[in-house]
This record gives C-alpha cells, sequence and structure tokens, in this order.
C-alpha cells in the first residue's frame, strides 16, 4: 500500500469485530457510497481533535448500536483508492454490549479469514484478512535443546492444545538433519492444520514441504524481494529492520527482545514502552518476543501487537 504526497489523508478507525469462536463481521456498503456493494470491515472517519479510538467507539456505536467494552489496536494500512486516501487505523474488538444491528441499511456477514464467502471486499482489506488468518502464539522450537524425541512429544502436546504456527529454527543441526526434522515437524503439524516456517533457506523448506520461511534480521536486511514462498515473515529489532519488511511485503514481524530471557537475562530489551512505540501505526501484523509466557498475551494485544513467539514458554 501506497501513500500519495499530493492528496490529504484521510484517517479512519476500523473495527475489527471478533467472536470467541474466530469469526469477524463484514458490512456491506450502502447505495450512494463510494465502492457501494462492496464488503468491509466497519468504522469511520476520524473527526478533528478526536483521538482514533474515541472515533472508534462514535462509528461502531453509529453504524450498528453496540458499545464496545475490549479493543486493541492492531495494524494501521495507508491505501490510495482512486477518490481519497486513507489511514486505516485497525483495532480488533473482542467484547461489546448490545446485539449488531443495521443502523444504516446495510447488510452484515460474519465470515472466516479462510474461506470468506462475500464478495466483492474492498482493495484494502485484501492483507487484513491475510493476517487475521495467523494465530495469537508462534511455537519456536527447541530441538537441539531438549533432544528430538523428546521435543517431537511436546510438539504432539503442543499441537493438541491449540498451536497452529511454528518457527523451526535449529541452527546447529547439519542440513540434513534439519531436513529430517523439518519433514517430521510437518508431518505431524499437517494433521492439525498448523502451519510451519523454517528459519533457513527456503529450498530446504520447499524440499521440507514446508509453508514458508522465517527470516533473521541479517537475511532481512540482505534481501531485496520477498522469497518465493507462500508464508514470510522475519525477525526484527530496529525501525530499520521493520520498515524493510514492511517495503517486502512480508505476513508479519517478530519484534524483541521484549523481556529478559533465560538465555540472555542482562541483555538490552525493548520493554513493553518501547515494543509499543515500535508497533505504533505499522501495517503488518507483530509477534513480540522474549521472556513471554501464555499470560502475556493480553498485555501484548493492549500494546499493539499480534501475538506472542515463545521458546520455552510454547514446551
Amino acid at each position: 500500500m501506497t501513500a500519495c504526497a499530493a492528496t490529504a489523508m484521510t484517517d479512519v478507525a476500523v473495527a475489527v469485530i471478533m467472536r470467541p469462536d474466530g469469526a469477524f463481521l463484514l458490512a456491506r456498503r450502502p447505495e450512494g457510497k463510494p465502492y457501494a456493494g462492496y464488503w468491509e470491515f466497519p468504522g469511520g472517519k476520524v473527526e478533528p481533535n478526536e483521538s482514533v479510538r474515541a472515533a472508534l467507539a462514535r462509528e461502531i456505536k453509529e453504524e450498528l448500536g453496540i458499545t464496545i467494552t475490549r479493543a486493541y489496536p492492531w495494524v494501521t494500512q495507508v491505501f490510495d483508492y482512486p477518490h481519497a486516501t486513507v489511514k486505516l487505523h485497525f483495532y480488533r474488538v473482542i467484547a461489546w454490549m448490545g446485539e449488531p444491528h443495521p443502523h444504516e441499511g446495510q447488510l452484515f456477514s460474519w465470515e472466516r479469514a479462510e474461506s470468506v464467502g462475500v464478495a466483492p471486499v474492498l482493495p484494502a482489506n485484501g492483507p487484513i484478512l491475510r493476517g487475521l488468518s495467523l494465530p495469537p502464539v508462534m511455537a519456536v522450537t527447541q530441538a537441539a535443546e531438549l533432544g528430538e524425541k523428546i521435543f517431537l512429544d511436546k510438539l504432539e502436546a503442543a499441537l493438541r492444545k491449540g498451536v497452529r504456527l511454528i518457527q523451526l529454527r535449529e541452527k546447529t543441526l547439519s542440513e540434513t538433519a534439519l531436513l529430517a526434522l523439518a519433514q517430521r515437524v510437518a508431518e505431524r503439524a499437517r494433521v492439525y492444520g498448523a502451519r510451519v516456517l523454517l528459519n533457513g533457506e527456503p529450498a530446504l523448506a520447499q524440499q521440507a514441504g514446508l509453508d514458508g520461511v522465517h527470516l533473521t534480521a541479517q537475511r532481512l536486511m540482505r534481501a531485496t524481494t520477498r522469497p518465493d514462498v507462500a508464508w514470510c515473515g522475519a525477525s526484527c529489532h530496529t525501525r530499520q529492520e521493520l520498515a524493510h519488511a514492511a517495503r517486502l511485503q512480508l505476513d508479519y514481524a517478530v519484534l524483541g527482545p521484549v523481556l529478559p530471557t533465560a538465555s540472555h537475562p542482562n541483555a538490552p530489551t525493548l520493554g513493553w514502552d518501547g515494543m509499543r512505540r515500535l508497533a505504533q501505526d505499522y501495517p503488518l501484523p507483530v509477534y513480540v518476543i522474549g521472556g513471554m509466557q501464555p499470560a502475556h498475551l493480553e498485555t501484548a494485544w493492549e500494546h499493539g501487537a499480534h501475538g506472542i513467539a515463545m521458546l520455552r514458554g510454547a514446551w
């Protein structure tokens, strides 16, 4: 998505209203508006001297008749339409009072990211739907540390409990051993519909039948194009690295370390406030890493993250 310097930018507060089962609400634009008949996430323009959060609450009350009680900042996208350049501030709304009602005559539909059944969807919302298909937890492997048999047992248990995104990061294994492990991990993950991304070479990921790759910060900064894989993310520690991941149109960024870790207890950390500053107005879903435990998930949401990435906490 691009911004047009010659066009005034309009800030828009957008609600991704999510039920506990993972479905989200889309609304059909009524006649008389630009892109009439297209489906979109509900929301509206931010008024002068109004915060985005206040605009979100006002617009959703006006459009749907519900009162938001829990909402978290998520991603921010800038998009050029023929009639306007808009800065879309997406919030995930997970709790509200009342039942959605079409106060402006629009149609509603509860949808899922993997199987949206309405069309057409506004062009700006394509990357949003892709981002919503990412689960809130990324598990980073520890096979070399735990031993392969113990790790695979723990992997099976984690998959049963709901882990659906795995970063295979095993820097000490030979290529042959890594390929064999990757194939075993992929075999188990497939049973549960989980994605596996290799922290390594795209060719090896494809050979093992994995879903994509995860780039180290160094590999990210050397890249000039997005790897030719279905899913791709990257580790980031600085604003510059985050910006490059966005330029390459990756699917997510992993940002950290946020808290001290067992392996590097005295290393510098971003802290929650530092993480929030870096992730503010960022276009990609962000996972936070470094000292994460399942109990940190809601704190991560409050600071603008998509979710958490865990090593020891995952297994």
